[in-house]
């Protein structure tokens, strides 16, 4: 099993001006302790579970490609690109460029977007949620053709384009995490196109797997190919107090086939918890094979 460290609060002692250093410090300590994914949502405002939409939030591509600076190992995602965000040729061209800066090291975390006060407050466009799907369908369709070695035509209900060329193309296709638990859409989309599912860490986790097999079954995928990730708080406690119990939760999710744990460190980018992962955590859980 892996785990993966997502960054959703720019909050640091210091403010705006220690911002760049505090991330920078604390995404090279966890590649170096062996987080496998650093992530950051795709949001403009921060959200009301992590705090005032007036608290810090820097734009996701940018803050990824200066991630990919300071790290090796880790692979980068967004935990998720809204699909109402961005033109698909945009956001093809920006997985690719963090890709190829980064040596291999891009994914593509996508969902159909749900935000509709920062959508409102900044003048992007919040369709409803029935058109929300049929753009991050579309999306999927247009960025795995994007990274075809194909430049052919694109043709879609929203999206259309003569020449899909992508110069450079990125080193590999970028893996593609379609994020959400929905059974009846996202889960579909998931089978159909994903490379990775994410599902919140809830009662109904088991059940919404085999859900997925099912849409896999349905699509004609073969359900070992998806990886299943988890959305889980790094909790350990302020001292690492709480460990074992971590542990003792990550492997019920090995047991139900969670090949990795995707989630925030509670209280921010703390260095000592970091520390304690690389020693006790990481080690642990990469023996769940």
């Amino acid at each position: 099993m892996e785990l993966g460290l997502q960054v959703p609060d720019f909050t640091v002692p210091g403010g705006t001006a220690a911002l760049g250093e505090e991330l920078a410090g604390a995404v090279r300590a966890a590649d170096d302790a062996g987080f496998a994914y650093l992530a950051v949502m795709d949001h403009f405002f921060q959200i009301p579970s992590v705090g005032p939409s007036d608290r810090p939030m820097l734009e996701a591509y940018t803050t990824l490609g200066y991630f990919a600076a300071h790290t090796q190992r880790a692979k980068l995602f967004t935990y998720v690109t809204g699909a109402i965000y961005r033109h698909p040729g945009l956001l093809a061209k920006a997985v690719t460029t963090l890709d190829v800066l980064s040596g291999g090291r891009a994914m593509l975390g996508i969902g159909a977007g749900w935000n509709e006060e920062e959508a409102r407050g900044l003048g992007f466009p919040f369709p409803s949620r029935t058109e929300r799907f049929e753009l991050l369908e579309e999306n999927l369709r247009y960025v795995r053709q994007m990274w075809d070695e194909e430049d052919k035509p694109f043709s879609g209900k929203h999206f259309s384009a003569e020449r899909l060329l992508n110069s450079p193309q990125s080193l590999r296709r970028p893996p593609i995490m379609v994020g959400g638990g929905g059974e009846k859409k996202t889960l579909r989309l998931v089978a159909k196109y994903g490379d990775f599912c994410n599902i919140g860490n809830g009662p109904d986790l088991g059940h919404k797997l085999d859900v997925l097999k099912r849409h896999c079954e349905t699509e004609g995928r073969d359900y070992a190919e998806i990886a299943k990730t988890v959305y889980h708080y790094l909790d350990i406690g302020p001292s690492g107090e709480k460990t074992g119990e971590f542990l003792a939760e990550a492997r019920r999710l090995h047991r139900l086939g969670v090949q990795a744990v995707i989630g925030p460190l509670p209280g921010g980018l703390d260095r000592k918890k970091i520390e304690i992962f690389a020693q006790d955590i990481i080690p642990a859980v990469k023996e769940l094979a």
